[in-house]
């Protein structure tokens, strides 16, 4: 498991149950950007759903951190009746007053070695229709549509899959930088 990975000036690391509300403010702060309609599920404890995920035996939460300040978070886990080789990653931002920094590029990297680490071949997301800039970033990154999961009229989520197998040699990463990202 991931518990430290230092980059530059930025640390990626394992979240601690005690950074939840900060990660729970970041988590606002980021899903704000995209949706139109202000945030569902406003009557959440988003601290507490975060202390869940961090505490969660079966998942990982990474948080990217650059001098101390937590400014990308990934939660990821086998989720409930997928297979043991697939991995979802159920939440991904990054501080707005950071986007275009590297740090995405560089946690997308972390979650990538601790899937390898973990032996997952596949790794799937679900990304609102109205961010287009999350969808720009995962395709550069190599996500593709999942085949097994279409859109259908009326879905406010599109669903990608992402090939985790063979990416040891960097090529995830490779693409990124060359993007800009």
């Amino acid at each position: 498991m991931i518990s430290d990975r230092v980059t530059g000036g930025l640390v990626i690391r394992t979240a601690l149950p005690l950074e939840a509300e900060t990660i729970a403010d970041l988590h606002v702060r980021a899903r704000s950007t995209y949706y139109p309609g202000g945030l569902p599920q406003g009557d959440i404890d988003w601290g507490e759903a975060w202390r869940g995920s961090i505490t969660r035996p079966d998942g990982h939460v990474l948080c990217a951190v650059v001098q101390g300040r937590i400014v990308g978070i990934a939660s990821f886990r086998t989720a409930e009746g997928a297979p043991a080789d697939t991995v979802k990653l159920f939440q991904f931002h990054v501080d707005p007053g950071h986007w275009r920094a590297g740090i995405g590029r560089a946690l997308h990297a972390a979650c990538v070695e601790q899937w390898q680490a973990d032996r997952k071949r596949t790794a799937t997301l679900d990304v609102h229709t109205d961010n287009l800039r999350a969808q720009a970033f995962y395709a550069r990154l190599g996500w593709a549509p999942d085949p097994e999961n279409p859109p259908e009229e009326g879905d406010h989520h599109l669903y990608l899959r992402y090939a985790v197998a063979g990416r040891a040699d960097g090529a995830a990463t490779g693409r990124a930088e060359a993007a800009g990202e």
